[in-house]
């Protein structure tokens, strides 16, 4: 579970560890999975929302520290 795929770097290294310990399967859940700066192969199996291109900000997400405690989410004209 994650809250937004992005690069997809570190859950790639996630699913790595986890897959050599042999499970029967592996699902990914994510809050936003953003395909923007995708630079490594990841199939998500659920997800909220589907963001092609952009940057967002509120509850929890962030801009340079800034935003991170907005009620929501937002999307940031930059």
């Amino acid at each position: 579970m994650e809250d937004i795929v992005d690069t997809g770097q570190t859950l790639i290294k996630i699913i790595e560890s986890m897959a050599s310990l042999n499970p029967r399967s592996i699902k990914i859940c994510t809050l936003i999975d953003k395909h923007e700066r995708r630079n490594v192969k990841i199939d998500v199996d659920y997800s909220c929302f589907s963001l092609e291109k952009g940057f967002i900000v509120g509850y929890g997400l962030d801009y340079n520290e800034k935003y991170r405690n907005l009620p929501a989410i937002y999307d940031l004209k930059l």
